[in-house]
């Protein structure tokens, strides 16, 4: 079987798409997935994501990770497959769709950068060392000292597989910060088991959780990860966050077939 697929990334997050409207692709073939993903025998991406038909809303994601599993939210995975649905036409310059965490409302600018709300937060755990929250992926957030030359994959490995979240882990978030408003940010990201140029769920865990340590008193923060810069902003009702948008580019890099 000959299979199309488009590669997008946004911020050298990268992805596999394929319009999976007619239901043909094999969901439950881990080991294709994982092959797809692969970046020495396959196209090479960090997820794999299907675009679906939804009754309600325009369109359904359905997000892997690398390790052939379906995953949790990805934030930056969503704002590529916004662009993906525009360019097949699903879309124009906005949209609602539905993720395994509920509702996502989305908008395409000229310029070709896309913004995409995410979940409000009403929980976060706050300790002397970390932050932990659910920005529809589970986050841990840490300040460190030299993130530049930080070994994100031996630490983030460390707490990730530590007694801290059990067997499902958490994705690991290491933070500098620049200035008021900006913050460089490291990922590791479980199901891919290393550090990923970028990660938008985790982003927007750093983003809200500096602003509930008092670390920024800003609600619209730049954050640099490793594959350039997304912006974050959100409000503040009480104890919860809400109006989150998650904003940066989403780029289409080429089209292809692969025999599967």
């Amino acid at each position: 079987m000959i299979l199309e697929f488009y590669k997008y990334q946004g911020t050298g997050n990268d992805f596999v798409m394929i319009d999976n409207r007619s239901l043909f692709f094999p969901k439950q073939n881990t080991e294709l997935i994982e092959k797809l993903c692969d970046r020495r025998f396959g196209v090479g991406a960090d997820g794999l994501i299907l675009l679906e038909n939804d009754t309600d809303t325009d369109f359904k994601m359905v997000y892997y990770n690398s390790d052939g599993n379906e995953s949790s939210m990805c934030g930056n995975g969503g704002r590529c497959l916004v662009a993906f649905a525009k360019q097949l036409r699903v879309i124009e310059n906005e949209t609602t769709f539905m993720a395994t965490d509920g509702l996502h409302h989305a908008t395409v600018a000229p310029d070709g950068l896309v913004s995409l709300q995410m979940i409000d937060v009403t929980e976060i755990k706050f300790t002397s060392e970390y932050v932990f929250l659910n920005t529809g992926s589970p986050h841990h957030v840490q300040i460190v000292e030299d993130l530049k030359n930080y070994n994100i994959k031996e630490q983030g490995a460390a707490i990730r597989y530590g007694g801290l979240y059990g067997k499902a882990g958490s994705n690991v978030n290491f933070v500098s910060k620049i200035n008021e408003d900006t913050f460089a940010v490291r990922t590791y990201e479980r199901g891919v088991e290393d550090e990923t140029l970028a990660c938008g769920t985790g982003v927007t865990a750093v983003a809200i959780a500096m602003h509930a340590t008092g670390v920024t008193t800003s609600n619209k923060i730049c954050l640099n990860v490793e594959g350039g810069q997304l912006e974050v902003s959100f409000e503040k009702l009480e104890n919860q966050y809400t109006d989150v948008f998650l904003k940066g580019p989403a780029q289409f890099v080429f089209k292809g077939q692969i025999q599967i």
